[in-house]
């Protein structure tokens, strides 16, 4: 650990070894001081927040994730797949002046073609311009690519018409061959994950980047998963966030046995922090890990706090016992509680209010 602490104050890189080391470690408080440190070089006192609003246009997926609850085959009970007058009906009703980006994931749905999803993202920008559309995993633009024929490159840069501005970081789950054919992840693969965000930044997007950890994956198959993506981003300097998802029991009556510990969520966020030195922000994600250990995590290497929400399904169709969305005053409330700064910014880190 002493060797560890003198690599992170001197800024140099932690190896696969390392990382190995600090998962195994049980010094959680050395461990989250090192990230901390790490953090207050990269973004001072400062953590960050957006207005945002999660939209599903589709839940019908070919695909069969072991641990995806939220997928539906067509014509199942409770499938849907909304056209884009019905999400623009949604939206009016749910939506306030403050909201700045809409996150927009969903199912990979055979039943409709590339340009459903293409008008989709349309729609919702002509008719809220001044919003940005993160929208699309980089396992939905290797299904769009497959349904259409097209390069991911083809693929991107029409959607880049008709109004996307980045990608979400979904799809990454664990960039191990064998975790993903353990758990069924039949979508893109490691290869493919990388290149799509690699072409996306290619072509000028910056974009987010995700590990769902918790099920079945050794400690050196995480340390690995951030390694491919530090190795990327060495290459492209294209990921804004690394945002590491606490994975959720299918039911939320599952007892505690059954979901992460709070000392493994908080590890994984600052071991992050620690692993991840050319990435700018580490995000604790309150949806899967709750608000009370959002704050905590703010002194333990994250610096982005998510956004307001308004409505998530995804984790929450999976056991999420938190908050599905959470208002501006209570993310505000919750930063200032944990000693830092709340900045209120847009998608792209811009800063639009300090709240001292």
């Amino acid at each position: 650990m002493a060797e560890i602490a003198d690599k992170v104050r001197n800024g140099e890189r932690l190896s696969m070894e390392d990382g190995v080391f600090l998962y195994r470690s049980d010094d959680l408080l050395t461990i989250g001081q090192l990230a901390n440190e790490v953090n207050l070089r990269k973004n001072g006192k400062k953590v960050y927040f957006i207005e945002n609003m999660s939209l599903y246009f589709t839940n019908v997926c070919e695909a069969h994730c072991a641990f995806c609850n939220f997928r539906k085959d067509e014509g199942d009970e409770g499938a849907y797949t909304l056209t884009p007058e019905q999400m623009i009906e949604y939206v009016d009703q749910h939506i306030h002046p403050g909201v700045r980006e809409f996150h927009i994931v969903g199912g990979h749905n055979v039943h409709v073609p590339f340009e459903y999803y293409v008008e989709s993202i349309r729609a919702l920008k002509q008719k809220y311009p001044d919003v940005t559309m993160k929208a699309y995993t980089a396992a939905e633009i290797d299904f769009f690519s497959r349904i259409s024929g097209k390069t991911y490159k083809e693929v991107l840069e029409t959607l880049i018409e008709a109004g996307l501005e980045t990608l979400t970081g979904g799809g990454a789950e664990i960039l191990s061959d064998q975790y993903r054919k353990k758990m069924r992840v039949d979508k893109a693969n490691i290869a493919q994950y990388l290149d799509v965000h690699r072409t996306a930044h290619e072509l000028g997007l910056r974009t987010h980047t995700t590990m769902l950890y918790g099920s079945i994956e050794s400690v050196e198959e995480r340390v690995q998963h951030m390694l491919h993506i530090r190795e990327l981003q060495d290459q492209t300097n294209g990921f804004q966030v690394f945002i590491p998802l606490s994975m959720q029991p299918i039911s939320p009556k599952a007892g505690i046995r059954r979901r992460n510990s709070a000392y493994d969520d908080l590890k994984a966020i600052a071991i992050s922090r620690l692993m991840l030195d050319n990435i700018q922000h580490i995000k604790a994600y309150f949806i899967n890990i709750g608000t009370q250990l959002t704050q905590l995590a703010l002194t333990m290497g994250a610096s982005d706090a998510h956004g307001t929400i308004v409505r998530e399904r995804i984790s929450h169709s999976a056991g999420a016992l938190t908050p599905a969305g959470i208002t501006r005053e209570d993310l505000i409330w919750l930063i200032k509680g944990a000693g830092r700064i709340p900045v209120e910014r847009d998608t792209f880190y811009n800063e639009i209010k300090i709240y001292e």
